[in-house]
């Protein structure tokens, strides 16, 4: 037996299980990440010489790996998100990201440089690393699949979704202002740096990244309309696309990626060539999903944490246990949501897949003070907490929400047969004949509407708002 020999043996069961194990693993505590991860540690701790990836030897490779594993999984979620686009409508989101993302920045970066005696630099990098929510690992919380049902997208799987999706973008200005502090003055401090970095890094660049993916793919002729190929592939051209010349002309190219999707997502909405997309990224995201955490599983195994310490472990948790959730809790103040759902938002801001690329693309621009190792010790420790934490308490948190959600609809139901008779005769809506969900709502000549089983697309133009 060679090496080779157990190279395709692994890629097989890895391939296998990223098609299988998201249905057996659905309805149980357990998620396909943690199996994955499980999977990789068991490996290495077995006999066979499998070669372990060291994300300090082999930076460049690990930058490039975890880089389209994010962009592939952001053109997913913005894929996958049925709600338009609107400053209110995505109230939730704004705040997550105005509020909850800079402050823990902010916080983290404190703790680093107070527990664990990092210069301002490293710790503020930290912070930038540990910021971002992940659309990759999230997929238990994440809406489901365009043209889903109602409950798929509901305010708290819709809400982590696209905070995932645009604050994995959101981050670089984070990452580049540690970047420019550590020019700036090494182990030390300055201010020096501020302007140009808020004029370029902050503004510039995520106009820049905004600004395309909202201009991508905005065509009239029929032969480049997107509907007209319902080919996967496409999918993954056109975030190839989107990311490469957002980064080609100095924007960010996670942003310009994930606002593509979202447009895509917006021209034909009931089109169902959106699920053809959304289908194909979702299958490249699980098997890159599949490889990068079978590798970190190895990883922890041949030593990841060696360079951590007790104060870096608390840290890791802190972020986990009580930075997000305090944040989280804080950005949804005064908002419609109830407080178990706020709460469930507040959790789960789930660290994966994005951390490690931030991680490993900064320490190929500066090296922090030679404190490589205890960075990638801290950030490992994060994730792999947040994978097992999160993963184990996704399915039983969303059913909770989603039972509760069927006995208010339950309760609701019953009121109305009581009011207006059991077939559910209520007044019309505005407009004449509208799809809600699973059922289909049409006028009938006396004002009223009769609720039907919908079944299937319906795409003629009387079916749809």
């Amino acid at each position: 037996m060679t090496l080779s020999d157990v190279v395709y043996v692994c890629l097989g069961l890895g391939a296998l299980g990223a098609a299988v194990l998201p249905r057996v693993v659905s309805k149980r505590p357990l998620s396909l990440p943690m199996v994955f991860l499980a999977a990789g540690v068991l490996i290495e701790l077995l006999p066979v010489g499998v070669p372990t990836v060291d994300p300090v030897r082999d930076r460049l490779w690990v930058e490039h790996t975890t880089e389209v594993c994010v962009i592939v999984s952001l053109m997913g979620a913005g894929l996958a998100i049925d709600r338009p686009f609107a400053w209110r409508r995505w109230s939730t989101t704004w705040r997550l990201l105005g509020i909850t993302m800079p402050l823990t920045v902010a916080v983290v970066t404190l703790l680093a440089w107070g527990l664990l005696d990092w210069p301002p630099a490293a710790a503020l990098l930290l912070g930038a690393v540990l910021a971002p929510t992940d659309p990759v690992l999230a997929g238990e919380v994440r809406v489901g699949e365009p043209l889903g049902t109602e409950r798929d997208e509901d305010e708290v799987r819709f809400s982590l979704t696209s905070e995932a999706g645009l604050n994995d973008g959101l981050a670089f200005p984070f990452v580049y202002a540690a970047l420019a502090l550590a020019a700036a003055a090494g182990t030390g401090w300055s201010a020096d740096w501020i302007g140009s970095w808020a004029l370029t890094d902050l503004m510039g660049k995520c106009g820049v990244g905004w600004l395309l993916g909202w201009m991508f793919f905005r065509v009239r002729t029929s032969v480049l309309r997107l509907s007209e190929h319902m080919e996967g592939f496409v999918a993954l051209g056109a975030t190839f696309v989107s990311y490469g010349i957002a980064e080609v002309l100095h924007g960010y190219g996670f942003l310009s990626v994930f606002v593509t999707a979202c447009v895509i997502r917006a021209a034909e909405r009931s089109h169902g060539y959106h699920k053809v997309l959304h289908e194909f990224t979702e299958q490249i995201e699980r098997l890159l999903t599949a490889v990068l955490l079978f590798l970190l599983g190895g990883y922890l195994v041949a030593g990841a944490l060696s360079a951590l310490t007790w104060a870096g472990a608390v840290v890791g948790a802190l972020v986990l246990l009580v930075v997000r959730p305090l944040t989280g809790w804080l950005a949804q103040a005064r908002t419609a949501l109830g407080k178990k759902e706020r709460a469930v938002v507040a959790l789960f801001g789930i660290r994966g897949i994005g951390s490690l690329f931030y991680l490993s693309y900064a320490l190929g621009q500066d090296s922090f003070g030679g404190l490589e190792r205890e960075l990638w010790a801290v950030v490992a420790l994060t994730v792999v907490i947040s994978v097992v934490l999160h993963g184990v308490m996704a399915t039983p948190a969303i059913g909770y929400l989603d039972r509760r959600r069927d006995r208010a609809e339950t309760l609701t139901r019953t009121t109305d047969e009581a009011r207006c008779g059991p077939l559910r005769r209520c007044p019309a809506p505005k407009v004449g004949g509208m799809t809600c969900g699973p059922e289909y709502v049409e006028s009938s000549p006396d004002g009223y509407v009769e609720t039907k089983e919908f079944d299937g697309f319906n795409t003629s133009a009387d079916s749809h708002t």
